[in-house]
């Protein structure tokens, strides 16, 4: 084992690997409570049943794929990588596909189907770099920053913090609400920690949060601590009816798709780079089994997808791992572990409500807003699409209408500024198939 992970060579050790990769796993826990609450749509009352997912399934796929990319990340690739469903993609899948355009969940999890097959097939072919080199850097920035403003909102709505206003909109809730008031609590409460540098902050926000919440009656108790896995049947394999229905064909649905596509090749690709650098991996600007990486990635959104869940990607928070001492995918087999321990621990997710998980949607989101100071703002001709790109995600509570306007403004931009040429030719492509998806959106 220590032969095939390199430990010598990489001057690290069993307790190193397994202190990082149990880190890492606390680091990025908090998604097995906010991906089934996510996908389920809890904080939307009166929604039909036929677009509501099942809690336990999609939390049992959330623990499987993250478990299965894990070990292939680790045993294949060999970086100390934590994957699991990523936020701002499950809010795409919930918010966007199955909330606003009213598709069935069925027809969501297709959509990641296809995604993650095309993403495989473009890895192992070495078109996608080709394609993520073609698509400017200040639109890869304000596309995740985008994402990050809009699970931001998300959080601010689901935990009353912001509420509908019929004149503006929006405006500020009841902060006299008992349970806001908790939610405020836990924004307190994460940004101490994350500010103090505790590596698990978010996490362990989330625990502190459900700790009060319990303790001022906000919250019942969870009936048990350790229980029977959850059923994942009512998801399981559950795609593949939307091939047999003629209403998953759409324009619509092609734009999902790509979206789904597109948001997971730059998260990964940003999350890749990031860790591997503070790993000491990256060589003359390049990254060693960068293909096994993305490889493992495309597997188990491939896998999750069959399993009931949204798109899988690698974790920024893998990081916090990497600076306990992991520098070999071994620490991604130990997140891997924890990942299917957690199967058992269901019922402690009964603690776990909208207002809980809140501070966890808006601290993310802060960070995923910190690539803004990467793009050149001094440049019009740059910042007029990367800033549609963003602000147009939350307003239209959509990230594939932030990208469809980002992409579309970008080639104009660049045209009228006479650097048509420096426009790759796959953006222009984009152009028009963007056109078309905001022409004809159903």
């Amino acid at each position: 084992m220590k032969k095939y992970f390199q430990f010598e060579e990489l001057g690290t050790n069993y307790r190193r690997e397994i202190i990082g990769g149990l880190t890492t796993f606390l680091a990025m826990a908090y998604i097995l409570a906010v991906n089934p609450i996510t996908l389920t749509l809890q904080d939307v009352p009166d929604l039909p049943d036929a677009l509501r997912m099942d809690y336990g399934a999609v939390f049992v796929a959330t623990a499987l794929s993250a478990a299965i990319g894990s070990v292939i990340m680790g045993l294949v690739a060999k970086y100390p990588l934590g994957l699991a469903p990523g936020l701002g993609l499950n809010a795409f899948f919930a918010y966007t596909v199955i909330l606003s355009k009213g598709m069935p969940w069925e027809h969501a999890l297709a959509a990641v189907f296809i995604s993650s097959i095309f993403f495989l097939i473009l890895t192992l072919t070495g078109f996608r770099e080709k394609l993520i080199n073609a698509i400017p850097m200040e639109l890869k920035l304000a596309v995740g920053a985008g994402i990050g403003l809009f699970i931001t909102f998300i959080g601010f709505q689901s935990s009353g913090i912001i509420v509908n206003h019929d004149a503006t909109l929006v405006t500020i809730g009841d902060l006299t609400n008992p349970n806001t008031l908790l939610a405020i609590f836990g924004i307190v409460v994460t940004v101490i920690l994350m500010t103090k540098g505790v590596k698990a902050g978010v996490f362990f926000g989330m625990v502190l949060t459900a700790i009060a919440g319990l303790i001022l009656q906000l919250i019942d108790p969870p009936s048990a601590v350790v229980g029977a896995v959850p059923s994942i049947e009512p998801t399981f394999g559950a795609l593949f009816s939307a091939f047999t229905d003629p209403s998953f064909y759409t324009t619509a649905m092609l734009g999902v798709i790509l979206t789904f596509l597109f948001v997971d090749f730059f998260d990964n690709a940003g999350t890749l780079m990031a860790v591997a650098n503070q790993a000491g991996f990256v060589k003359d600007n390049k990254l060693p089994r960068a293909g096994k990486a993305l490889m493992a990635d495309s597997i188990a959104s491939i896998s999750g997808s069959i399993f009931g869940t949204s798109t899988v990607t690698s974790y920024v928070e893998s990081s916090a791992g990497v600076s306990a001492g992991a520098r070999t995918g071994f620490a991604s087999l130990v997140t891997a572990a924890c990942f299917l321990l957690s199967l058992f621990f269901f019922p402690l997710l009964e603690m776990v409500t909208p207002y809980v998980t809140a501070p966890a949607l808006i601290i993310v989101g802060v960070l995923m807003v910190s690539t803004l100071g990467k793009i050149d703002w001094s440049k019009f001709e740059i910042a007029v699409p990367a800033f549609f790109t963003m602000i147009t995600m939350p307003l239209t509570y959509s990230i594939a209408t932030g990208i469809a306007v980002g992409f579309i403004f970008y080639p104009i931009t660049m045209i009228f500024k006479g650097k048509a040429k420096e426009v790759h030719p796959i953006m222009y492509v984009f152009f028009f198939v963007f056109l078309v998806y905001l022409a004809f959106p159903q």
